[in-house]
């Protein structure tokens, strides 16, 4: 018999090593950050504690799986919806218990009358979202979803169909053409112009930061599913990367020094977390050391131009720059967050840099 218990975070953490064993791809946030981010009391998104809940399957003592359900309601004001969503759903390959785990969140949504319900959405459109459906054998980055072949399979036996079809990326420094990103000529004209690069540095980080909640605002106001982040949100969500931000990689473009775009890239820190077990422990400060001075991963966690300055160059220009940087640090390989099948322009520019596909993402659906 599958027992679903509420609200047991450990079960939760435990849930996908469980389920996948130590020899598969998937990395587990560390410990300490769900219990920051998967909880209505201290994560800004959540309005009351009523807008979350998470479960976990059990079956003769141990843990099969784990799901989240959750409201965004300034999605659902923005778009005109009644949708809520699922995150984080990892479990064993059998029927049984996603069904039990799919029902209970299926339930949470129809007594909260919501019409529809979709995911993974860990926990918005800006942080990691998708069932895997492809390049199931590469290992993550940073910010980026994984999870084995069985997912989509078990989704769809539950009514579940896909869409919005998507794709992680990865660049070799070692051989991307990043002379064919823009061409030197547009480059001079652009610096030519008033456009210069500032680092992000820990003295002026929140600064920078807050520039760069605005970039985004602005520049993927269009985007699917978009909607803009507040203060609080952005904060609670970059106080994980503070610790391990790399000044030499992220860069605010500006105009006459006024802030114009922002690349916004970290360490990947998905080996040093596999090698941790996602845990805290004696061993914690001896990975951390090794990290750092053996960081050869790096992923960009987004990227935006404000629409002002929009169809100039400038994107392309700030993505060779940052490039070129993490070449120069050291860094070998670079991955990307999802990009959207429907978003030409990025994966045009991705193809530029001599990106090759990761991972495919797709949402999946159905109605209450």
């Amino acid at each position: 018999m599958i027992d679903i218990r509420e609200g047991d975070i450990n079960a939760f953490f435990a849930a996908p090593f469980a389920a996948y064993g130590k020899a598969s791809p998937y990395i587990s946030p560390m410990l300490s950050d769900l219990r920051r981010f998967l909880s209505a009391k201290t994560n800004p998104l959540f309005e009351t504690a009523d807008d979350f809940a998470i479960f976990t399957a059990h079956e003769n003592g141990a843990v099969r799986g784990r799901i989240t359900a959750h409201v965004h309601r300034a999605s659902n004001q923005r778009f005109g919806l009644s949708r809520c969503y699922f995150g984080y759903f990892d479990c064993v390959d059998d029927e049984r218990v996603a069904a039990s785990l799919l029902e209970r969140v299926e339930d949470w949504g129809r007594s909260r009358g919501f019409s529809e319900i979709i995911g993974n959405f860990n926990l918005t459109a800006m942080q990691q979202i998708g069932i895997t459906t492809g390049g199931f054998e590469h290992a993550p980055y940073t910010d980026q979803i994984w999870g084995p072949p069985h997912l989509p399979k078990l989704l769809e036996s539950r009514g579940y169909s896909p869409s919005f079809p998507m794709t992680t990326f990865e660049i070799d420094l070692r051989t991307a053409p990043l002379d064919g990103i823009l061409k030197s000529s547009a480059m001079q004209a652009l610096l030519a112009d008033g456009f210069a690069f500032s680092p992000i540095q820990r003295s002026t980080l929140d600064r920078r930061l807050e520039d760069s909640r605005l970039i985004l605002n602005e520049s993927f106001i269009d985007n699917p599913m978009f909607v803009p982040v507040s203060r609080a949100e952005y904060e609670f969500q970059a106080k994980e990367m503070k610790w391990i931000m790399d000044p030499r990689i992220s860069a605010v473009a500006e105009k006459d020094g006024a802030p114009a775009g922002a690349v916004i890239a970290i360490p990947d820190v998905n080996p040093m977390l596999k090698a941790m077990g996602s845990r805290i422990g004696l061993s914690a400060p001896w990975h951390l050391i090794k990290h750092r001075l053996k960081r050869r991963r790096a992923v960009v966690i987004f990227q935006g131009v404000k629409p002002a300055f929009q169809g100039r160059g400038l994107n392309p220009l700030m993505l060779a720059h940052v490039l070129g940087q993490m070449k120069s640090a050291g860094y070998q390989t670079v991955g990307g967050t999802w990009i959207a099948d429907s978003n030409a322009a990025s994966l045009r520019q991705a193809e530029k840099a001599g990106a090759r596909p990761l991972h495919r993402l797709h949402l999946f659906g159905k109605t209450l």
